[in-house]
């Protein structure tokens, strides 16, 4: 009764992100009641290992009652601190501090957001603020990249360059341009690392001229790994020759690390493996592991810099009611600490674990490609090998896959293309990292005796 009253109060009265609406009334919602460590539990009791840490966000795993007390003992002393008026509390404070402290290079000025698209959305309109100080009022057009996501904001969903963000919404604006993704598994001129970079900067170039040369372009954003994209790698150099382009060109190197930050790849920052210090940085998930809200963004000294000088006297206009806000702020702290006081190592040796077990599916028949780095990885599911062809569309993989997974007790992304994407916890044990290679192993063998894939297989 429980269930079944809460599936009919979600069906009338709760919007789901990113949903089909009329599909999610019919299908109905499947309750989560409970977690600890890396597996969650629905309101029938069953348990599942989740694969996709929630939405990429609860690195730290579930049920860490060090980061609860942290969030009660602030809410009992100082539940909310504006950070207008000059005004502030000390978490927010010493996160500032403590994240700079540990960001790349000289990114070390953060302002705090709700989560990732806001945090987006606050890059373009310091950029923007930033060239009208320095004088060039006319570098206005921005440049992301195919397959990237950027949020879901008004103007961050136009960065982001996925068909349903942009259907329906009249995106993107007409000053946000796209360049090909370096997406090693079909790319056009094949999988060469140097190949694809080469490709890359030559794209970046041309749209650049293309928009009327460099005194037009404000700022280039890039995923150090596009994961809405489905999960797709660079090869490696590929983010430094493109920062070496923007620098070279004088236009803005946004790194948008909303789903690589803390810990996802390896370091708290996947830009240091990457060994680039962009102009900009942005975080979210990770930064709280998804306890509460919160996202920031980094910039660099001379950023920041230009605009103070540009402002002088005058604020800036550009704040939430909620930046900075303290019991966030206290929860990023604590969970912080509990990356660098196991948990990051711990990631790095079940990543390892994690892709040697995605690898070993390779002889599957479905089995594609398989990608990813640290705790984030995906299989690309095709029914000819030789050709790359995707699943059949009938087959409704997003929808199908997810199902059987669930039902084998995992939790992943699976993607409309038949991609699937795995980003487990950062605490997960060497069982349920095994765990959740033998459950996708299941999931595809299930998948294969489907009628539709298997007249496509042989076809």
């Amino acid at each position: 009764m429980f269930s079944n009253s809460l599936i009919e109060l979600d069906r009338a009265h709760l919007i789901h992100p990113v949903a089909s609406y009329r599909g999610h009334e019919n299908l109905g919602v499947r309750v989560l009641t409970s977690a600890f460590g890396a597996t969650v539990t629905d309101a029938n009791g069953k348990q599942l290992i989740d694969g996709f840490a929630g939405l990429w966000c609860v690195n730290a795993g579930y049920g860490h009652d060090s980061i609860v007390e942290a969030a009660a003992k602030q809410m009992r002393e100082l539940p909310y601190a504006t950070a207008y008026f000059g005004l502030g509390s000390e978490p927010a404070i010493r996160l500032a501090s403590e994240l700079a402290d540990r960001a790349p290079g000289d990114l070390n000025h953060v302002y705090f957001t709700l989560g990732g698209s806001d945090a987006v959305d606050s890059t373009i309109r310091f950029i923007r603020y930033y060239w009208n100080a320095r004088g060039r009022p006319g570098k206005d057009q921005f440049i992301s990249i195919e397959q990237g996501y950027h949020g879901s904001s008004t103007v961050g969903a136009g960065l982001t360059a996925l068909p349903a963000f942009h259907a329906g919404f009249g995106l993107p604006f007409d000053w946000q341009h796209k360049i090909p993704s370096h997406y090693a598994y079909r790319n056009p001129v094949g999988t060469e690392p140097e190949a694809i970079i080469a490709a890359s900067i030559a794209a970046l170039k041309q749209k650049i001229e293309e928009l009327g040369g460099a005194e037009r372009v404000a700022a280039f954003y890039a995923e150090p790994i596009q994961g809405s994209g489905g999960v797709l790698v660079p090869p490696k150099g590929w983010m430094k020759a493109m920062r070496a382009v923007c620098r070279e060109l004088d236009i803005l190197f946004v790194a948008d690390e909303v789903i690589t930050g803390f810990g996802r790849t390896g370091p708290l920052f996947a830009c240091s493996e990457d060994d680039i210090v962009p102009d900009l940085l942005t975080v979210a998930k990770g930064l709280t592991s998804g306890y509460v809200p919160m996202g920031a963004l980094f910039m660099s000294e001379h950023v920041y810099q230009t605009i103070a000088d540009g402002a002088g006297t005058s604020a800036v206009g550009h704040g939430y009611t909620y930046s900075a806000h303290p019991v966030s702020a206290a929860v990023g702290l604590e969970v912080l600490r509990l990356y660098e006081d196991g948990l990051l190592e711990n990631g790095r040796r079940a990543g390892a674990r994690l892709m040697a077990g995605l690898e070993s599916l390779k002889d599957h028949p479905l089995v594609g490609d398989v990608r990813g780095r640290g705790m984030l990885a995906a299989i690309e599911l095709v029914v000819d090998k030789e050709r790359k062809t995707p699943l059949p569309a009938a087959a409704e993989p997003a929808r199908r896959i997810f199902d059987r997974a669930w039902n084998n007790g995992l939790v992943i992304r699976a993607f409309a293309n038949g991609v699937l994407g795995y980003a487990p916890p950062l605490c997960c044990t060497e069982a349920e990292i095994d765990a959740i290679v033998e459950r996708t192993r299941r999931t595809l063998d299930e998948t294969l005796a489907d009628n539709d894939i298997r007249r496509a297989l042989v076809a």
